[in-house]
């Protein structure tokens, strides 16, 4: 008799009105729950007879593969990879008593799980050193449910973890990586590549207990040239080059995906690996002064033009930009390039320099509204066809926020321009009949999946003679 049949007709010694089409249809419904590659038929047994407030004595193997593992499980052994691991932290018990906690994701051939590493096993000698794909054997663990009810490893005081350089059939994590255009709704235990397309930014947030934190923003293009959006939450600058260049290549290891407002997007976390190529040491840029503002936080803020027509966004916060005039050309050496975003501090220098013709103008860089593509930034001259209208739009959190649209065209097309928030003024004054020039607006879908034009923080709006 197998272990499965064991476990079986022990349920029905103690509940003998459930027969075994009863119970396939609950093992069923346990899975479907939980989601595939996480339980076995035979794990689902022992999640159900703690429903029916069964106790099963049956001592299982306890030299496990991932997808066999089961709520309840102790004294557990298995050998996975290394996906990727974050850093320590420590939190607060109900009493006050202080906890640390490390948690990573480790796979095999067939799945991948979260484990948890608690108090002296979260600095575990060597555990910094290992790396995405590594080796390693999971010594004397127990198995508990995570907040989604799946199963996660818990390695604690009766627990280790040891790297081994033996041979292994799990697959390396080159094996795992998927091109950013692949990735589908609901995936998780990513590793997916793509490369940089546009600039990356930091964003910050509230948790869910209360705790402020940050975040990086960016776009991922797949190899069709489409892109995801991605957020790796709790991560910020520091854990990226000094110089990013613009289409970096980039790997991220253990995301998920979501549908969310701008489609589907890849999430990650703390624990999240991000391998991306770039350097430490900053090189003088130089471009041509397009527009440039003062933004909420009273930092310049500057769209430029490089000598290949590629725009670059700068952000003062020095005042380094308060001598320099719009459509001069200017050098300076950056504190920070995330792609085609470049920071200046008080660690940077700007200097005007002779304009040889070298570098292109704005109007070089106008586009046809009939060639504007989603996900892109763009310059547009147009004529307002339809005048600015401002309405008061809530939010799904309950905020109320303003938005400003109007409809203008070019000979090529029409679109729909429009801007939140404190973008909304920028449209202000504007009558039907006059033609604009608009510098930096982000094409996005909007209704019905068109695409429509909108403001940023970098944008301008000009009324021409």
């Amino acid at each position: 008799m197998s272990e499965f049949e064991e476990l079986l007709e022990k349920i029905q010694e103690q509940k003998p009105e459930l027969t075994k089409q009863d119970i396939d249809v609950r093992i069923k419904q346990k899975i479907e729950k939980i989601g595939p590659g996480y339980l076995t038929d035979e794990g689902a047994l022992f999640l159900i007879a703690k429903d029916l407030g069964i106790s099963l004595k049956q001592t299982l193997k306890t030299e496990m593969s991932l997808k066999d593992i089961y709520v309840g499980a102790k004294d557990v052994s298995i050998e996975s990879r290394v996906l990727n691991i974050s850093p320590t932290k420590q939190f607060s018990r109900k009493d006050g008593s202080p906890f640390l906690l490390r948690t990573m994701t480790v796979y095999d051939n067939d799945s991948a799980v979260s484990v948890k590493l608690w108090d002296e096993k979260a600095n575990l000698p060597g555990i910094e050193e290992l790396k995405p794909g590594d080796l390693i054997k999971i010594i004397k663990a127990y198995i508990k449910s995570d907040l989604n009810g799946s199963p996660t490893i818990n390695v604690g005081s009766g627990s280790n973890i040891e790297p081994t350089n033996k041979e292994s059939k799990i697959i390396a994590v080159d094996e795992l990586t998927v091109d950013a255009s692949q990735v589908k709704e609901n995936q998780s235990n990513l590793v997916v590549s793509g490369k940089i397309d546009g600039s990356i930014t930091t964003l910050e947030f509230t948790n869910r207990r209360g705790e402020p934190g940050k975040g990086l923003r960016m776009r991922l293009k797949g190899n069709d040239d489409t892109t995801k959006g991605v957020v790796i939450w709790g991560r910020d600058e520091s854990f990226l080059p000094k110089v990013i260049p613009q289409n970096a290549k980039v790997r991220l290891l253990g995301v998920r995906t979501k549908v969310g407002n701008q489609g589907l997007e890849i999430h990650g976390n703390e624990a999240t690996l991000i391998e991306i190529e770039g350097g430490k040491e900053s090189e003088p840029v130089i471009v041509r002064v397009a527009t440039m503002k003062r933004n909420d936080g009273g930092k310049t803020v500057a769209m430029g033009i490089d000598n290949k027509k590629n725009t670059v966004y700068l952000t003062d916060s020095s005042n380094m930009l308060d001598s320099i005039s719009t459509g001069d050309v200017i050098e300076c050496m950056p504190a920070q390039v995330f792609g085609n975003a470049v920071t200046l501090n008080h660690d940077s220098f700007v200097r005007k320099i002779d304009d040889d013709g070298s570098i292109p103008s704005l109007s070089d860089l106008r586009t046809k509204i009939s060639e504007i593509k989603s996900e892109n930034n763009y310059c547009v001259e147009a004529i307002v066809l339809k005048e600015p209208e401002k309405r008061e739009v809530q939010t799904k959190t309950g905020e109320t926020i303003l938005l400003s649209e109007m409809f203008v065209e070019d000979a090529s097309g029409q679109i729909w321009i429009k801007g939140w928030r404190n973008q909304a003024i920028l449209l202000d004054g504007l009558s039907s009949g006059e033609i604009i020039s608009v510098t930096a607006v982000n094409a996005k879908a909007g209704l019905e999946g068109r695409t429509e034009l909108f403001l940023t923080p970098y944008s301008a709006v000009v009324k021409k003679n």
